[in-house]
């Protein structure tokens, strides 16, 4: 029989992952763009790169920090897009950086019963289960529209498999079985 914790481990090791790999992206997609760009709208239904990561950090905060966290929740929901100039690139990549290890560092440090606790955020209920899978699926979400602005902007890919041969076809019967 699989220990709880042991479904719990296998679950934090790949939400980790998971937000490794957006924030990986985002910073590729981040380096292409310059201190314009960053704040450029592609009309005025959507955000910029800058007020995108701005969102990312009061989103993951207030989920993941907050929330899991058990700490006061201090987000400021509409300034994160009523933002536009004032911040630079390497300030919000480091915003973006200190935020995500933080929010990792609560989902590891979770016990059993945080797990599985339910509890209010937004108005809506999660168990801290929902909670990271919120973040993780929040995160990535943003992550495409960033990508997908900077690739508009520079008009060309950003290599984020570069190396990675992503045609292969899955096996029948994984490795190591």
């Amino acid at each position: 029989m699989i220990m709880e914790s042991t479904v719990i481990r296998e679950f934090v090791e790949n939400a980790i992952y998971r937000l490794d790999e957006s924030t990986r992206m985002i910073s590729i997609a981040f380096d292409t763009l310059d201190e314009e760009e960053i704040w450029q709208r592609p009309n005025e239904s959507s955000n910029s790169v800058g007020n995108l990561i701005l969102h990312l950090c009061g989103n993951i905060t207030q989920y993941a920090i907050s929330s899991l966290g058990e700490v006061e929740d201090v987000r400021d929901r509409d300034s994160e897009f009523k933002t536009t100039l004032g911040v630079t690139k390497k300030e919000l990549l480091k915003k973006l950086l200190n935020t995500v290890s933080a929010a990792k560092s609560t989902i590891e440090n979770m016990t059993l019963e945080q797990w599985l606790k339910k509890r209010e955020v937004q108005g809506f209920y999660f168990s801290g289960i929902g909670v990271v899978l919120h973040v993780v699926e929040h995160y990535s979400y943003h992550t495409g529209q960033i990508a997908f602005w900077a690739k508009q902007l520079k008009n060309k890919q950003l290599g984020f498999y570069e190396g990675h041969d992503l045609n292969i076809k899955s096996p029948l019967t994984p490795k190591g079985e």
